[in-house]
């Protein structure tokens, strides 16, 4: 079975790497612009489809995985900084504040005409965190290119009082523990 993760993310490879099944990886082309009130859950499982189907439709005979995460402040969907700058923003917003996490995975297979879809939420309790707190993690981790300004995996975790969820895997961006029983259900078992 030809298995494709459609992602450039190097945090989705390493998740996918501990599964220990060989697979490769293609840059999906999705436009990633949320849509008007879209809200936070819609768009990762829309955005999570959308890159397994792009992918399947040039790639039909392989088993292809999708996945996205968008963070929500208070209903209000917050993405990947990409600054330092906002970064800080994000992180200030997000002191002794809780932050909800949705990431969806999705596994398509055009040959056998198969879909399917999870998404999972993850909940996140803030520290309160001062200026010169965040200004040491931002120095430290640089995690500008991350849903939420920090890396759950690294120092991210000093920023939390609690976290809330079934999956630790989907906060870090691909639900693990979905993703399993997905490949399972497709007839492609983890631990065959």
């Amino acid at each position: 079975m030809d298995l494709i993760l459609a992602s450039t993310s190097l945090y989705r490879k390493r998740l996918l790497q501990r599964l220990q099944l060989p697979f490769r990886c293609i840059a999906p082309r999705v436009d990633e612009t949320a849509q008007p009130a879209e809200a936070a859950p819609a768009m990762a499982a829309r955005l999570a489809l959308a890159k397994a189907r792009v992918v399947a439709a040039a790639n039909p005979g392989s088993l292809v995985i999708g996945s996205d995460q968008v963070a929500a402040l208070e209903g209000s969907p917050i993405g990947k900084p990409g600054t330092h700058t906002r970064a800080r923003e994000q992180l200030l917003a997000a002191a002794g504040r809780t932050v909800q996490f949705h990431t969806a995975v999705a596994l398509c297979w055009q040959q056998r005409d198969m879909e399917q879809l999870h998404t999972e939420p993850f909940t996140v309790q803030f520290r309160p965190l001062s200026a010169t707190m965040i200004e040491s993690y931002l120095q430290r981790e640089q995690p500008y290119d991350c849903a939420g300004s920090f890396k759950c995996e690294g120092l991210g975790i000093a920023l939390f009082e609690s976290l809330a969820g079934t999956d630790p895997t989907s906060l870090e961006g691909l639900p693990l523990i979905a993703l399993t029983g997905m490949l399972a259900k497709a007839g492609y078992p983890v631990l065959a």
